[in-house]
């Protein structure tokens, strides 16, 4: 018989500094929902944490085997949840879960290239759901080590932007498969804002106490 997947970790309590110009992602899911898309076509919302080394290589992770796209890389995400209270927290939490990461800076939002809004359409695979998904550049405390979830991932790559735009990763030639369409274009935006674009200074703070295990 197989065991059933174990939940996912606990998070820890949150405290994530932001920019004033993403005030407007500090909002729960509902009212970021019903105020910029108040006609839809979106009734949900997803996350990407993009993590950044020393090095200045982004974090990617590879689905499971026994995961939908498996194989596939993806940076760290998922769905926001009403319960988060805020985006920013939702991708924090997303990067808690599936990376083992703690969130402490929020330092952009990015879009699929220059000009571009922020957020990618993405759909379910009946294509009756849709939903829009926002890449965030995020910055996470020192000394922090990568440890993935089993249930989604089952390795883990700190990738150049060369390597993110050729689709290979290290001298073995590792071909990188990404998720969703877009994914790869805000990889190489993000790689582009954080050479073009001053780092504005963060004055705010999300903040959501520790998630309470049953």
């Amino acid at each position: 018989m197989t065991s059933a997947p174990a939940p996912p970790r606990a998070s820890p309590a949150f405290r994530i500094a932001y920019p004033p110009s993403l005030a407007p992602f500090h909002v729960p899911l509902s009212t970021y929902i019903s105020t910029h898309h108040p006609s839809g076509p979106y009734t949900g919302a997803a996350t990407s944490a993009l993590v950044f080394d020393p090095s200045n290589r982004v974090l990617l992770l590879r689905r499971a085997a026994h995961d939908s796209m498996p194989g596939q890389w993806e940076p760290p995400g998922g769905a926001a949840d009403e319960e988060d209270g805020s985006l920013l927290v939702a991708v924090a939490r997303e990067l808690w879960e599936e990376a083992g990461l703690v969130a402490s800076r929020v330092r952009r939002v990015v879009s699929e290239g220059a000009g571009m809004a922020p957020g990618s359409p993405i759909t379910n695979r009946t294509g009756t759901v849709k939903w829009v998904k926002f890449g965030f550049e995020v910055e996470v405390a020192p000394g922090e080590e990568v440890e993935i979830d089993p249930n989604e991932h089952d390795k883990f790559v700190w990738a150049t932007e060369e390597e993110v735009r050729d689709a290979v990763v290290g001298l073995n030639e590792s071909g990188i498969g990404l998720t969703f369409g877009g994914t790869k274009e805000i990889l190489l935006d993000a790689f582009r804002r954080r050479r073009e674009e001053p780092l504005e200074e963060a004055t705010g703070w999300a903040v959501k106490e520790a998630a309470v295990e049953v």
